[in-house]
């Protein structure tokens, strides 16, 4: 079993030396993939055969051989002999093998897996619409994904490394420097000194080796998930009974009434923010491997961060110290660096040149007992930082940018993941911190006295886990995507979705859409669903906000009942029902468009006047949208605040406890199946916000 396990998790260490002949290069390029390689046989002749042993899928007799002999768009990274062997005596250093050759594997079975390793982690099929990846194509954020995966169904991540000539790794992988951006018909080929295999386990498997090995790094860290009970959870890769449903064609692939397409897969991800051993060994004042789950008990009980928990030894019970401690550190999602705080149209921001706009963040809920982490990313910051509370230019004429930081509100900067063989495993990437990550009183107080905005998608793990939140691939996949409603699968642990609902996902990016980060929820059908929120930091009074904007076509949005409360079997209608026909500055119907009569007008000189509008608008139960953002695509000079189509409504004002769960339930009031609930961000934002005489809530 501890060979069959290896198959799938080891990867090259040994980088090949090499130097390739590339005088000729670019004589190919009207030759495919295939003709190049095989005119380059004395470099990849091995690899060669592999591609023409392995087929395409489980489902066809096409090799990828036949497939890169064809038109298309690949990019393949491919491995020379030389790395070819190297790969194979790693093989024997883990024993997987007893020689450094072909004939010792033990069996078919095992020696057809590592081929596949070598060949389908190799490949990246850009399909149809999109190029593939040169150099200059590939993401510029330090360790972040190209978009499409290999044909392994993995990521591949892009590391820069500026202090060696092999400066551009792909999952480690050294690029060949003299051998890259080879153009061929069908794509372009990179030469990579070490076969891309990354790691077929699991983050629970990955904490298993570190904590029976005795690996350093994150030591303290998997003895700790042990103590709370984590690592089954952890262990969760792919809903095998979606994959059987989809492939059955029980969950139907597109909805043709509204032109969506349902996801394929149902991934789980993790995201761990982990104190490293270093910064352990050095709080606790002994070596790494000596400390105890029972040391960091007593420390962090020390420190009084949990006042309410109970300090005991039953360590899986979430109201426990320990577990409370431990679970704050995961996110019930896999965030690659790119995605850990979410740019776009942004005041400021410029995705061509990579230089950020104002201040962003996002709130995620953790794992365990449900609280917010925030996470955030300025152009000053240098970095994304963990419950950063900076002082922001945010004034009516301010410029929303950092202007300083209180001492202890600086938050925890998240260092760069190692995505180095065993650590890159598919459901889940750590992140190195050093200093203690706790969910405190200050830090609390800090999220009280703030306005919590969250893009609607951030609810759902689900969307980032199976690349739906704005993602960075545009075919009709991925532009629109179906979310099935529970009658076909709950697919959305948050969310419940009735029957005859139809949920739509729009990425709307570059579409000149004017919504928060480009995307949006269109909900239609004889519409009922139900959505789980996020928890709120601290004890108040909040309102809970609900943004709209009223462009498209006239007469399109529908009119809603909602309902709030914490026992999700009797939710409470809450006021009367919500009119999404209603803007800013006009109702929009199926009859033609009437004044709304909520006060909006466009922003003035005079900063008494512009008060006086948005008190106007408040009293009618509206507000102006935020200045953050620009309402369309980036680049824009018309902020949401300023557009007529862009509003947040006041739906509720509620006293909640951040020891209950809260839901919202939208239901349709028309006999129109054809009308629209959209949805595309929410806001949390406490009495001491909204209702502040001395510091009154800023226009961001």
């Amino acid at each position: 079993m501890k060979k069959l396990f290896l198959i799938f998790s080891v990867v090259a260490l040994i980088g090949c030396t090499e130097d390739i002949d590339t005088s000729n290069r670019y004589v190919f390029k009207e030759q495919t993939a295939m003709g190049y390689l095989k005119k380059h046989a004395e470099d990849y002749s091995t690899y060669v055969d592999l591609l023409y042993k392995i087929p395409v899928s489980s489902v066809s007799k096409t090799t990828v051989g036949q497939l890169l002999s064809a038109r298309g768009h690949y990019t393949i990274f491919a491995p020379t002999n030389e790395a070819i062997q190297d790969y194979l005596d790693t093989l024997v250093v883990n024993e997987v093998i007893p020689e450094a050759s072909w004939d010792a594997f033990p069996n078919e079975a095992t020696r057809d897996s590592i081929e596949k390793v070598i060949v389908l982690n190799s490949v990246i099929d850009s399909g149809d619409d999109y190029n593939a990846y040169e150099i200059g194509s590939f993401p510029t954020t330090q360790d972040a994904e190209i978009p499409i995966p290999n044909m392994y169904d993995r990521k591949l991540s892009i590391h820069y490394n500026d202090e060696t000539n092999e400066d551009i790794l792909v999952n480690n992988c050294a690029i060949d420097e003299n051998n890259r951006d080879i153009p061929v018909i069908n794509g372009f080929i990179h030469a990579v000194k070490k076969v891309i295999a990354p790691s077929n386990n699991t983050l629970a498997t990955l904490f298993t080796n570190i904590k029976r090995d005795n690996i350093e790094g994150y030591h303290v860290m998997a003895l700790l998930v042990h103590a709370v009970g984590l690592i089954d959870s952890l262990q969760a890769y792919r809903d095998e009974v979606y994959e059987e449903l989809y492939l059955a064609g029980m969950i139907p692939d597109e909805n043709f009434t509204y032109k969506g397409y349902a996801p394929r897969h149902r991934y789980f991800g993790f995201t761990c923010f982990a104190e490293t051993d270093e910064f352990w060994s050095q709080t606790l004042g002994k070596p790494a491997l000596d400390i105890t789950v029972e040391d960091v008990r007593e420390y962090v009980a020390g420190l009084g961060v949990y006042p309410d928990a109970v300090d005991d030894d039953d360590y899986e019970n979430e109201n426990n110290l320990l577990n409370r401690f431990v679970t704050y550190h995961f996110l019930p999602e896999r965030l690659a660096t790119d995605r850990l705080v979410l740019h776009y149209n942004e005041k400021g921001n410029n995705p061509t040149t990579r230089e950020l706009g104002v201040a962003m963040c996002e709130y995620y809920t953790t794992m365990g007992k449900r609280r917010l982490m925030k996470l955030y990313e300025s152009r000053e910051s240098r970095g994304v930082y963990i419950n950063r509370f900076p002082l922001i230019d945010n004034g009516r004429h301010g410029t929303y940018h950092e202007i300083g930081c209180d001492p202890g509100k600086e938050g925890i900067k998240v260092g760069e993941p190692n995505l180095e063989g065993e650590n890159n495993v598919r459901n889940g990437i750590i992140y190195p911190i050093d200093k203690l990550l706790v969910y405190d009183e200050d830090t609390r107080n800090s999220m009280g006295k703030s306005r919590i905005r969250f893009d609607v998608t951030n609810m759902w793990p689900e969307f980032m886990n199976n690349d739906i939140r704005v993602s960075e691939i545009t075919d009709e996949r991925h532009l629109r995507v179906s979310i099935p409603n529970d009658t076909q699968y709950p697919y959305l642990d948050d969310l419940r979705i009735s029957e005859d609902t139809y949920f739509i996902y729009w990425t709307a990016r570059g579409w000149g859409w004017s919504n928060y980060l480009g995307d949006e929820v269109n909900i239609q059908g004889n519409l009922d669903v139900t959505m789980r929120l996020p928890p709120v930091p601290r004890y108040g009074t909040y309102e809970l906000r609900f943004a709209c904007q009223n462009g498209g076509e006239m007469g399109n949005r529908g009119i809603f009942q909602f309902y709030w409360g914490s026992d999700l079997g009797h939710l409470a209608p809450m006021g009367i029902p919500l009119d999404l026909q209603i803007g800013s500055q006009y109702r929009s119907t199926k009859a033609g468009y009437f004044p709304s009569n909520i006060g909006w007008v466009v922003d003035t000189d005079d900063d008494d006047y512009n008060i006086d509008v948005d008190k106007i608008m408040r009293n009618n139960g509206f507000m102006k949208g935020p200045e953050i953002y620009i309402a369309g695509s980036p680049g824009g000079t018309i902020t949401a605040r300023n557009s007529n189509i862009c509003s947040r409504r006041i739906i509720i004002t509620q006293q909640m406890d951040p020891d209950k769960t809260y839901y919202l339930r939208f239901k349709t009031c028309l006999d129109d199946p054809k009308r629209e609930y959209y949805v595309d961000y929410l806001e949390f934002c406490p009495k001491e916000v909204y209702d502040n005489p001395e510091t009154p809530e800023d226009i961001w």
